[in-house]
C-alpha cells in the first residue's frame, strides 16, 4: 500500500448509513485514500484477488451493499466513490471518462493493486470502458451494466415518437445544463431525485425508502449537487474520447454485461458485442435500472459465477 489511508466514520461511511445487511460492519470499513490525484472514500473488506466496484448516478458505494458480503468471501473488495461523490473530493473538473479512469488506476496503485477485476453500474460502466481502453493489461475481467456509452452507440433522437426513451434519458440534457439545474433542484432534491428512483426502477417502491432518503440527503449539500451534474457536463469531453476509442481493435478482456428488462434491456449486450470479443450477458426480468437493489440475488449469482471462472 503506497497511498495515505485514514479510517473514517460517520455519515456516508459504513457507520453512518441505513438498511445494511446483518454483520456488514464486521466485514467492511470505510477509509479515505490519498491517491496523489485526489482523496477517495472507499469501503473495503474481504479476502482474495481485488475487485474494484463503482456505482452509478446518483448513488454511491451503498448501492452494492446487498452483494458485498457474499463477494467478500473470495474477493478483496474496493468499493470506491469517484470524484464528486459522497465523501470523495469534489474538484471543479476532471469528470470526463479518461480522467475518471486515471483516478481509478491511481487509487488502485495507492492501495498496492496492479491487476484487478472491475464491476461498474451506470456511469461506472463509462469508467470501465475508459479503463479497458486506457490500460487493458490492468484489468482481469470487466462486469458492467445498465448504461449506454455516449459516443460508442448512436445517440438517440432528441424527440422520439416513443415516449419511453424520452422519459428514460431526459436527465441527460437537464444534467448537462450549466448552473440553472442547481437553481431548479436546490431545495427540491426529493422531487428531482425521487422522480429518478421512482421512474427508472421497475416499480416506484423497488428501492427501500431509507435508501432513497440516504441518497437524496447526500445531494442536499450544494457542492455535492453541483458535482453530481459534472459527469454529464463533461460529456463535451467524454463523447469525443469514446468516439476515438470506438474505432480501435475489439477489447479482449472477458466482459460480462447485465441489465434490467424494464430499462436498458438487450442494449448493453448489443453495445458491448460491437466493441469486445468475449461477452457474457444477463438480462434480469421484472427489473429496472437498479439491479443491485431491485434483484440482488439474480445479479449476485451472475457476478459470482463470472468471477469464479478460470
Amino acid at each position: 500500500m503506497t497511498g495515505k489511508t485514514m479510517p473514517v466514520t460517520g455519515k456516508g461511511t459504513v457507520t453512518g448509513v441505513p438498511d445494511l445487511p446483518p454483520g456488514f460492519t464486521d466485514l467492511f470499513t470505510s477509509v479515505r485514500v490519498d491517491s496523489g490525484r485526489l482523496c477517495h472514500h472507499v469501503v473495503q473488506g474481504g479476502d482474495g484477488p481485488p475487485l474494484l466496484m463503482l456505482a452509478g448516478w446518483p448513488q454511491c458505494w451503498f448501492a452494492w451493499r446487498h452483494l458485498m458480503p457474499a463477494l467478500a468471501a473470495h474477493r478483496r473488495l474496493v468499493v470506491a466513490d469517484p470524484r464528486g461523490v459522497n465523501l470523495s473530493d469534489r474538484p471543479m473538473d476532471g469528470y470526463d471518462s479518461r480522467s475518471q479512469a486515471l483516478d481509478m488506476f491511481a487509487l488502485m496503485d495507492a492501495l498496492g493493486y496492479g491487476e484487478f477485476d472491475f464491476l461498474g453500474h451506470d456511469i461506472g460502466m463509462w469508467t470501465g470502458f475508459a479503463m479497458a481502453r486506457s490500460a487493458p493489461e490492468r484489468l482481469r475481467r470487466l462486469i458492467v451494466g445498465e448504461a449506454m456509452i455516449p459516443g460508442v452507440s448512436a445517440s438517440p433522437p432528441l424527440l422520439p415518437a416513443d415516449r419511453f426513451p424520452s422519459d428514460l434519458l431526459s436527465h441527460f440534457n437537464f444534467n448537462r445544463l450549466r448552473g440553472v439545474n442547481e437553481l431548479l433542484v436546490s431545495g427540491r432534491e426529493h422531487i428531482y431525485f425521487g422522480h429518478q428512483f421512482a421512474t427508472k426502477a421497475g416499480r416506484p417502491d423497488a428501492l427501500s425508502a431509507p435508501a432513497k432518503e440516504f441518497y437524496i440527503d447526500l445531494l442536499r449539500d450544494p457542492d455535492a449537487l453541483r458535482a453530481s451534474f459534472e459527469f454529464y457536463r463533461a460529456l463535451d469531453i467524454s463523447i469525443p474520447q469514446n468516439q476515438a476509442w470506438r474505432t480501435g481493435p475489439k477489447i479482449t478482456i472477458p466482459v460480462a454485461t447485465f441489465a434490467g428488462r424494464l430499462c436498458v434491456g438487450d442494449g448493453v449486450e448489443l453495445e458491448w458485442r460491437s466493441i469486445a470479443e468475449d461477452v457474457t450477458s444477463l438480462v434480469i426480468e421484472d427489473c429496472g435500472h437498479y439491479p443491485a437493489e431491485e434483484k440482488p440475488e439474480a445479479l449476485l449469482a451472475f457476478v459470482d459465477a463470472f468471477l469464479r471462472q478460470p
